[in-house]
């Protein structure tokens, strides 16, 4: 009985996951549509797309560790939620001047990478696809150390140089959503 209830919760878990990880990767995609798009040409839609990114992680993040048992079980996710709004907060502040928000967007994609990788790893032993995530969370750390490298340069950035950030992540979303979800295939297969 014990193993029964077991499966049907990983079941239940990563069926959330799935549902989750494909709503990450769609909001990602239009993100990145939106910024190439009208975000390019307009500072004020830059700049609300600029702070509704880190207030959307904070958001997901705040559903997806409540769904899966509660913060108080899923403390990298509670972190992860109170630094989001904090950046996006912070970015708001530093706008419109790019450099800053770049070292803002590089200081909160680094800790914000080891946050999820620490949820990855929480879940490593339960829940499938979490080597996508904590890939994910490594390489947000390194995209976090070279947002604060242009930062210091003489280049202006502009929300493009956010894009391909973005576009990592719906692509280790997207991976998460497909492994779990050919998983879920096979096991009804089998």
């Amino acid at each position: 009985m014990h193993t029964s209830a077991t499966a049907i919760a990983r079941t239940d878990q990563e069926r959330w996951l799935k549902i989750y990880y494909f709503a990450r990767a769609a909001f990602s995609i239009a993100w990145i549509l939106a910024a190439l798009g009208p975000g390019r040409t307009s500072a004020g839609i830059a700049a609300a797309l600029l702070v509704v990114y880190p207030a959307w992680d904070a958001l997901a993040n705040l559903v997806d560790g409540s769904r899966s048992g509660g913060l108080a079980r899923n403390r990298s996710q509670a972190v992860n939620v109170a630094v989001s709004l904090a950046v996006a907060g912070a970015v708001a502040v530093a706008l419109p001047d790019m450099h800053r928000v770049l070292a803002v967007f590089g200081a909160w994609a680094i800790l914000a990478g080891l946050l999820q990788l620490g949820a990855g790893l929480q879940r490593w032993k339960t829940t499938g696809a979490q080597w996508a995530m904590i890939l994910s969370g490594a390489q947000s750390a390194l995209a976090g150390a070279f947002f604060i490298f242009q930062a210091g340069q003489a280049a202006m950035p502009s929300i493009a140089s956010v894009t391909g950030y973005a576009g990592f992540g719906a692509f280790y979303f997207l991976v998460s959503a497909l492994w779990l979800s050919v998983g879920a295939l096979r096991r009804r297969h089998a």
